[in-house]
């Protein structure tokens, strides 16, 4: 008996990790009012971050790319937050919850506002069994200790972070010692690489881009999601057409206009990023014979302010440098934003 033809999808050669909460989702936690709103908020009712549904699509596109959600959202929040995912047209690969009940039941209290017990020990345990040459985007917010532990993470694979480092970083960030078993357990398995190309950091508090400057310039803090298409097609994951659809999605949809589009362009050059070659690679889209794109009204005029504010910036601030993370230093950013120390200010 002959067995039927199995076609495997092919191994990922880009994966994508986000968050939910403030990072894909508008979500005010504030005060325990808005907690109860967002915790019984249905499907429908709950607003994506403008932008960051169609980035995700646009990057699926090419068929080999993995996604990976990591939230701290509760479990008893799936039904919901698939739903919300699948009307937004989002598929995902992996979709972890945390387990604050189980914390509770368990006393695990640090456990329930900690990130660092959480995240780091998820998403070190997915990258044992990605492929060695996948690459890594990773995006986060502002809201707690992304830019932390994704870089953690990044450096942890590379071998730029030893076991003195990691232990301190643990303990300061009151990690339980099951999770510490767990973080040591899957990094000791995974091949030392280099992965991680991106990190981006929605700024949904409006930190001070320089407050994620000691992270060097893998971290790009961004104020919306044109903002991150920008950089990814300058990296080479998205095309021109791919990020036009993202601007006039943004224009169309969510209130954004020429003047804040063109802001967002010239705020990455002031930081130094390379993109010039984006600018030339868009303005290209639109003189080529795609019909869709030339119907869209706002195109044409955003392009124009664009190449307006191009010229105004004159010579581009060189790129931040490559630096080592010194993430003894940087503790303070694996707490609780609420924990006694915790700054916001630059270089804090």
């Amino acid at each position: 008996m002959s067995l039927p033809d199995r076609i495997d999808p092919r191994p990922p050669r880009r994966i994508y990790r986000w968050d939910l909460d403030k990072t894909y989702l508008q979500t005010d936690f504030e005060s325990l009012r808005d907690l109860f709103r967002t915790a019984f908020q249905k499907a429908h009712e709950k607003v994506a971050v403008p932008g960051a549904s169609t980035l995700i699509r646009e990057l699926a596109e090419s068929g080999d790319t993995r996604l990976c959600i990591v939230s701290g959202s509760p479990k008893q929040m799936r039904a919901v937050l698939e739903e919300k995912l699948k009307l937004d047209g989002v598929q995902w690969d992996e979709f972890v919850l945390k387990d604050n009940v189980s914390n509770l039941l368990r006393g695990r209290f640090r456990a329930l506002r900690g990130q660092v017990g959480y995240k780091l020990p998820v998403i070190l345990e997915s990258r044992v069994n990605a492929p060695v040459e996948a690459e890594e985007v990773l995006f986060g917010d502002d809201a707690e200790a992304d830019a932390f532990i994704y870089s953690l993470y990044a450096d942890l694979i590379a071998g730029r972070v030893d076991e003195r480092v990691l232990s301190q970083v643990l303990e300061a960030g009151g990690v339980y010692p099951d999770d510490v078993a767990r973080v040591h357990e899957a990094w000791k398995k995974i091949p030392v690489a280099d992965p991680v190309r991106r990190i981006f950091i929605h700024l949904d508090r409006l930190t001070p881009p320089a407050h994620f400057t000691p992270y060097g310039p893998r971290v790009v803090p961004i104020f919306n999601y044109f903002q991150a298409a920008l950089v990814l097609l300058a990296d080479g994951h998205l095309t021109a057409p791919q990020v036009l659809k993202i601007a006039v999605e943004m224009v169309q949809t969510a209130g954004h206009n020429i003047l804040t589009l063109s802001n967002s362009f010239q705020d990455l050059l002031r930081r130094g990023l390379p993109l010039q070659q984006a600018a030339i690679a868009l303005s290209q889209a639109m003189e080529g014979p795609n019909a869709l794109l030339k119907a869209m009204r706002p195109v044409p005029d955003i392009l124009a302010a664009f190449s307006k504010r191009l010229a105004a910036l004159g010579t581009q601030p060189p790129p931040p440098r490559v630096q080592a993370v010194d993430y003894v230093s940087l503790i303070s950013h694996a707490l609780p934003r609420t924990h006694k120390g915790r700054s916001t200010k630059p270089g804090a």
